[in-house]
């Protein structure tokens, strides 16, 4: 019976961080790679120690890659560091004072226009140009933690009912 609850757990914790790479309410991979865990030391099952290794790097890649794209996407589209400063005030704005559920990403995106805008009041296409480059940034990196804790819960989903 225990090993039932620990696989519900498991997954819950799967599902949660799958939901998490794309809210960021959440801390996604790492609920995910938690669950990942707790399903391989807490049941009898037969999955691979290597698995939980690539998960683990894959994570730590992760979370260096979500620093990095925005951000180089950012000034690849002429950004500044107004734009990536005004992504970091409007994502945290959003997040809290925009009530729909993607009011962080509403929020980021006016951040990087105005702070853009702040940097040169003239030239909005600058301003939109960093604004793709953000937007474009967010969902490179959402893409890859998405799959990343899609693979993660369709291993697990694989040695508990396979």
């Amino acid at each position: 019976m225990d090993s039932v609850i620990i696989d519900i757990v498991a997954l819950a914790l799967l599902v949660i961080g799958l939901l998490g790479t794309f809210l960021p309410v959440l801390p996604g991979l790492l609920l995910s790679i938690c669950g990942v865990l707790i399903f391989k030391f807490g049941t009898d099952n037969q999955m691979p120690m290597l698995y939980v290794w690539i998960f683990a790097a894959l994570t730590v890649i992760s979370t260096v890659i979500n620093y990095i794209i925005p951000a180089r996407t950012n000034k690849k589209y002429g950004g500044t560091r107004y734009g990536s400063i005004g992504s970091f005030v409007g994502t945290l704005a959003g997040l809290f004072f925009i009530p729909v559920p993607f009011g962080f990403l509403i929020g980021m995106l006016l951040g990087v226009f105005i702070g853009e805008l702040l940097h040169d009041i003239n030239d909005r296409k600058k301003a939109f140009n960093s604004m793709k480059g953000a937007f474009i940034g967010f969902v490179y990196g959402t893409g890859f933690n998405f799959m990343v804790g899609l693979a993660m819960l369709l291993v697990v989903a694989y040695y508990i009912f396979f």
